[in-house]
């Protein structure tokens, strides 16, 4: 009897905390996940807008006669895009892409366009992926992605490397949208594996811009290369937050809103340090740059803000739950809040009136603040131990149907079991930071960035 007495006790408790957690997921706002990152400067999201009406221009079937251009155009030559393949010419291996040679900006540019929801192709692509399926440089990354990538480099090398050739001082910028984020996310992690098939191009030449990009690649993948990759993400934006099976999102499109908010209850449940230990859950890759325009209990849309750091948790853990949760992923808004961004900028460093001496001195500055800040994103994520053993599952895709199942030509050494066991894992987190952090010759032992390194970090 006295057990019954307490049930409604029990229910009114569990009822309280129901709505707890409701009110408190309700009242979460993605600008809570930068509150702490540094402002991002004017120079460096320069490209950001051009390279969004880059990726809106592949979408263009005649680039001399355009039906869809963006206010200002999309400010490119025709003349000077070097190719351009649609579905029929990919054959569904990947999304339509262009090659422009960007003279301007002295840049070879290959931008890869979006997912198409009319295309089976595109979903197969997305879908084409199980947990720790497939293992590339000492991580975990995404196998229908990996695949896309390395076909279009296959297809492509020849023509990127002719263009390095006759245009030396060239960079190389990957750029993609949505799916084609993640592709070219992945293809910068091959083209670095392969540079002796682009003439041995620095490293410091090439760059990637991945705008809303779904996880990808694993947490020390993600920051290994955020001296490369630069992710860019407006306010609530899906799919960089996404870590429920995206399967599952496709199939439940109609009830979406239900999956994402299962999908918060799952992540909250989860602990922290359950999924920074799990090495085969997948992140948004690189330096992250996230737009926001809204405010919690506010109406409209406020002046946007950018802010940029290289986190290694909070890296986009939470779904958010919110009415421009799928609004925000569109690239036409992207290129809309990234361009009202750079122009307060702009505004601001005009009203400044900043020296050009002075603007020399804050670009070599944010260069420091860019290195302390990759350096330490590095050492706290070697720092975590993460072991290559398989965890319960609870993340980004499937289990896969059988242990140790690997897509071909997705690792280095993939047969070795050495290289995923843990002291592997810690011999070559020491050789990445020996390579990338030698130690100063006086007797402090403090650790220096290589100078070529650093330049890279600051996108023009």
């Amino acid at each position: 009897m006295s057990i019954l007495c307490c049930v409604p006790v029990i229910e009114c408790v569990y009822c309280l905390g129901c709505s707890h957690w409701l009110w408190k997921k309700c009242m979460y706002s993605a600008g809570h996940e930068s509150e702490s990152w540094g402002l991002a400067t004017s120079d460096e999201f320069d490209p950001i807008p051009r390279l969004c009406r880059l990726i809106l221009a592949v979408y263009e079937e005649d680039l001399h006669n355009p039906m869809w251009a963006p206010p200002g155009g999309y400010g490119l030559d025709p003349h000077h895009v070097i190719l351009k393949k649609d579905y029929d010419q990919t054959q569904g291996r990947v999304t339509p892409y262009m090659i422009y040679l960007d003279h301007d900006n002295d840049a070879v540019v290959l931008a890869i366009r979006g997912l198409n929801l009319a295309k089976e192709s595109d979903y197969a692509l997305l879908l084409d992926n199980k947990l720790g399926q497939t293992k590339f440089d000492g991580g975990y990354v995404h196998n229908g992605l990996l695949k896309a990538a390395m076909w279009v480099f296959e297809e492509e090398h020849e023509v990127l490397n002719r263009l390095l050739e006759e245009n030396p001082s060239y960079s190389l910028t990957f750029v993609g949208h949505s799916l084609g984020a993640g592709v070219v996310s992945l293809l910068v992690l091959f083209v670095l594996q392969n540079r002796g098939r682009l003439g041995n191009i620095e490293r410091k030449r090439i760059r990637c811009v991945a705008i809303a990009p779904p996880r990808c690649m694993s947490l020390h993948l993600a920051v290994t290369y955020a001296d490369i990759i630069n992710s860019v993400v407006l306010q609530d934006d899906f799919l960089p937050r996404t870590t429920t099976a995206l399967e599952d999102v496709f199939k439940s499109i109609i009830c979406l809103p239900c999956l994402l908010c299962l999908t918060c209850v799952k992540d909250t449940f989860t602990f922290e340090e359950k999924k920074l230990k799990d090495a085969r859950r997948l992140y948004a890759p690189g330096r992250l740059y996230h737009i926001v325009v809204r405010k919690p209990l506010r109406l409209g849309r406020y002046p946007p803000v950018v802010r940029t750091a290289v986190p290694v948790d909070g890296r986009f853990d939470q779904l958010v739950l919110s009415c421009n949760a799928t609004a925000d992923h569109a690239i036409i808004w992207i290129q809309r809040e990234s361009q009202r961004a750079l122009d307060l900028m702009l505004e601001e460093d005009q009203v400044m009136q900043i020296p050009v001496e002075q603007k020399i001195v804050r670009q070599k500055s944010v260069v420091e603040e860019h290195d302390e800040e990759y350096r330490a994103a590095i050492m706290k994520a070697a720092s975590l131990n993460i072991p290559m053993s398989p965890s319960p599952s609870y993340g980004t895709f499937h289990d896969t149907a059988e242990e140790g199942e690997s897509s071909t030509g997705g690792s280095v050494n993939e047969g070795s079991p050495s290289m995923w066991s843990f002291k592997g894992m810690k011999r070559k987190w020491n050789r990445f930071v020996d390579r990338h952090f030698p130690m100063d010759d006086d007797d402090s032992g403090d650790m220096i960035l290589k100078k070529e390194e650093s330049s890279t970090l600051l996108c023009r």
